[in-house]
């Protein structure tokens, strides 16, 4: 299916009046795969061509389990760049890290001849693979009588767009049919004194014929196409270069399908392929094999659906002899998605939001998803940290350890069976420093058999950040979201735990090609009506889709003319002014949908798909937009005492001041303000405060200082 929609009444029966529709579509540029070709044109921009060359093939086993590499596969074990290794598009997959095929190149753009009708799209394709001889433990001939086959698991969709039954995945092997062609033309470099230039008065002129040096094929000439004097260096031609003729022969594919269709039908989000190889002409020095899929767009004459399609993830490429069909397991420990966020609904929010109701805003658990690839049950170890960036602050958590079944009779651990590991609790909270407007940490999580040497060991990590600016997505696109027709509303939930500045919108929109969602709407702000969005209190006219100079997915900053204070929950959008999709980013890995709703008339409708929007409020202080650790003025940690207090506390008398703007100010944990007073006095009454932890700042004299206090009756 190209382009997925919902109707939800194309037509009022009664009133004939247009409602709005919502739909997904591929995106047109994968921004990843974009800067990483770039930076590779560049760098071998640096290199001499003529000095590459083919490394040797690799010997058994070969394996690729795609989670060492990033964004291009491993050019150790791979020839071409097209496919795309990402953490993102798999769904349920038994490992992190997935090689994903779809409509887009190795540029991450379209490729010129996609069509509505299927073409080749990706390949991958392995590097030369001694498929003929042994080496270890003694080096002997290889044959189909040693059992080799190839493995791997496949799986349509992910997370991304449905390939039709079409649109197929291929392996395909390669072999030698016995005949020799031309390959190419072999080259050297040389001075030309004495063999094209005999005296250093003499030119060759363009146009002028260069035949090989001595000592090379006589009959192999070049055309110069530069000025040659004296001193001068130039390429000539030497040779042609034969080689054996290759074939390739397609061992097994795959027709399209929908993931829940293929879930139905197998059982389980990916499916593991056991092929054997026995024909004798495959057993040759420089095997290879490669995968390839056939995707098809939507009809290119509409620009804004000319987008990326047809995805299909394939992970453990496996092969080696002395196998069979029964030899599906690996011997391996492994987090299957992505770490979470340790807060309850957001990827990211503001630090002031997280400290004015910590209980609140911050997660009771986690889900974790581990497995084990090994035939036999392991006895597992858990535990994670979290490490303040640029503090002194951090906590741990140790769930023991716990029995894991093979993932092949139990899938990831459960909370079920072991909650300590597949649904840690979140031990403590993050800092509550009152002097830092935003702070992050680095969440690492392990896992590891319970051996002495622990030889099976994984571990991931997530970056929890607290800026100036709410998140539900993780930043990554998988889709684009869009509305028709014009005048359709889109509107964005999000809550403030204590009242807030909204200062703009950080907006991702995702690049197409020739910049076809580029258009103007009106950007909106609704409060909250028992659940959906209610009175308009905000608009700001002719807002443009725009793209920062940022890659890979660098949000863009629409400020607001006139900064909004925002209480409780609101919503953030856009009416568009005409028809087509604006094409927002996507994020198909975290589920919100609840929150997002559209309209053209007066009556609200949730969203059917499963996501989250790229879409960032941003409140507090103006000017501060980005994610760095901003830090105010530095405060001197002092002490209080009695600490405990009961009816009252002193501080240190040389912090006394008379001067009226000097002030000492109490904040319970919700960043309230519950006592306030001046400095004249070094006792501070709080015996109308009921007990619990307090954090006490102080101004004196230009300098800032701060405590914390338990209260104790």
């Amino acid at each position: 299916m190209k382009v997925r929609y919902y109707f939800i009444a194309l037509f009022l029966l009664t009133a004939g009046a247009l409602q709005a529709q919502e739909y997904l579509t591929g995106i047109q540029i994968n921004e990843e795969v974009a800067q990483k070709a770039k930076a590779l044109k560049a760098e071998n921009n640096q290199h001499d061509k003529n000095t590459t060359l083919r490394s040797p093939a690799l010997t058994l086993p070969f394996f690729d389990d795609f989670s060492v590499s990033s964004i291009y596969p491993d050019q150790q074990k791979w020839e071409d760049n097209f496919v795309y290794v990402n953490q993102h598009f798999a769904y349920s997959p038994p490992n992190m890290g997935v090689a994903t095929f779809d409509a887009l190149d190795a540029q991450g753009k379209v490729y010129d001849n996609a069509n509505w009708i299927d073409f080749i799209a990706d390949h991958l394709t392995s590097v030369p693979i001694r498929l003929d001889s042994l080496f270890s433990p003694i080096a002997r001939k290889l044959t189909p009588a040693d059992s080799v086959y190839l493995s791997f698991y496949y799986q349509p969709q992910g997370r991304g767009n449905d390939p039709e039954p079409w649109d197929t995945l291929l392996l395909q092997m390669a072999y030698r049919t016995g005949d020799t062609i031309y390959s190419h033309m072999d080259s050297i470099d040389v001075l030309v004194n004495g063999l094209y230039v005999m005296t250093p008065a003499d030119t060759v002129f363009p146009g002028d014929t260069l035949w090989a040096p001595p000592g090379y094929n006589p009959n192999v000439f070049t055309i110069t196409y530069t000025r040659l004097v004296w001193d001068d260096w130039t390429t000539v031609a030497t040779d042609s270069v034969m080689m054996p003729e290759i074939a390739w022969e397609t061992a097994w594919k795959a027709e399209g399908s929908h993931l829940s269709d293929f879930q139905q039908l197998h059982g389980k989000s990916f499916l593991q392929v056991m092929v054997p190889i026995t024909d004798p002409k495959y057993f040759y020095s420089e095997f290879q094999f490669r995968f390839l899929n056939y995707a098809s767009i939507a009809n290119n004459n509409i620009p804004s659906w000319r987008s990326n399609m047809d995805q299909w993830n394939v992970d453990f490429v496996y092969l080696n002899y002395n196998r069979s069909t029964a030899d599906t397991t690996y011997r391996k420990l492994s987090f299957s998605e992505r770490a979470p966020s340790f807060l309850k609904h957001y990827q990211s929010m503001p630090y002031r939001q997280y400290r004015a109701d910590i209980s609140n805003s911050q997660a009771r658990n986690v889900e974790m998803f581990i497995t084990n690839l090994d035939k036999v049950e392991h006895n597992t170890k858990y535990s994670y940290k979290a490490v303040e960036v640029n503090g002194n602050h951090s906590f741990s958590y140790d769930g023991g350890s716990c029995n894991l079944l093979s993932y092949y009779e139990g899938g990831y651990q459960n909370c079920d069976h072991c909650k300590p590991h597949a649904c840690p609790d979140v031990t403590s909270y993050f800092a509550l420093d009152y002097d830092v407007d935003t702070m992050s940490y680095w969440i690492t999580h392990y896992i590891s058999d319970s051996s002495t040497n622990n030889s099976l060991v994984d571990s991931i990590k997530f970056h929890q950040g607290f800026y100036n600016y709410f998140a539900y997505d993780d930043g990554t696109p998988e889709l684009g979201y869009g509305l028709e027709p014009a005048g359709a509303n889109l509107a964005y939930q999000f809550t403030v735990n204590v009242a807030d500045t909204l200062q703009g919108l950080q907006i991702y929109f995702n690049r197409t090609k020739d910049n076809t969602n580029e258009f103007y709407f009106k950007l909106k702000v609704w409060r909250d009506n028992n659940g959906e969005p209610g009175q308009e209190i905000y608009s700001q006219e002719d807002m443009k889709v725009q793209w920062s100079d940022g890659w890979p997915y660098q949000f863009f900053y629409y400020q607001l003319d006139t900064p909004l204070v925002v209480t409780g929950t609101f919503y953030v959008g856009w009416e568009q002014y005409q028809a087509g999709s604006l094409n927002v980013g996507f994020d198909s890995n975290n589920d919100e949908n609840e929150r997002i709703f559209y309209t053209i008339d007066e009556t609200w409708y949730p969203s059917n798909f499963d996501g989250a929007l790229l879409i960032r409020p941003v409140v507090g202080a103006k000017g501060l937009v980005g994610t760095r650790e901003h830090k105010a003025n530095t405060a001197e940690v002092v002490s209080v005492y009695p600490n405990p207090a009961g009816s009252f506390f002193r501080f240190d008398q040389s912090l006394i001041s008379s001067n009226p703007g000097d002030r000492l100010v109490v904040y319970n944990l919700m960043g309230a303000v519950v006592k306030e007073q001046n400095l004249q006095t070094s006792l501070v009454q709080v015996d109308d405060l009921p007990e619990g932890l307090y954090i006490v700042k102080m101004r004196s004299r230009g300098n800032s200082y701060i405590a914390k206090l338990i209260i104790h009756h």
